[in-house]
């Protein structure tokens, strides 16, 4: 089972990261590809209650100031955190994001609908996690 977390060893060992993070201190991290190159940024982590488990990081992506921002959910399992950079990589070319399916923060999708999830997981290539 991978870690996804990324990074050399920490100088303090005090505090509960980055094994175990508040979801908040994640909002706003910066997204990356392979290559480095800006993907975007966290806007929120969303959880599966009755499964206990991250099941998604949302994507904002574009707009100027939070308007006119594209959202994609990115299955968790496909996010890597980088604890040197302070970012998380996701391995896509920023084609494959901006063919992504997407939605507007006004219209989200019913994400615990199966059939939906399932071609979330798909087209970033995951396993789903339930």
């Amino acid at each position: 089972h991978q870690t996804n977390i990324v990074g050399g060893p920490k100088d303090s060992a005090t505090g509960p990261g980055p094994e175990i993070m508040a979801a908040d201190t994640l909002d706003g991290n910066d997204v990356v590809n392979a290559s480095g190159e800006s993907l975007g940024s966290i806007k929120d982590i969303m959880i599966d209650v009755p499964r206990g488990r991250v099941a998604y990081a949302v994507l904002s992506r574009g707009g100027i100031l939070g308007m006119g921002d594209k959202l994609f959910a990115i299955p968790w399992a496909a996010l890597t955190l980088d604890t040197d950079r302070k970012c998380f990589i996701l391995n896509v070319d920023k084609e494959v994001l901006k063919n992504a399916p997407g939605f507007d923060k006004d219209d989200w999708p019913r994400m615990a609908d199966e059939s939906w999830a399932l071609s979330v997981h798909k087209y970033y290539n995951q396993d789903p996690y339930w």
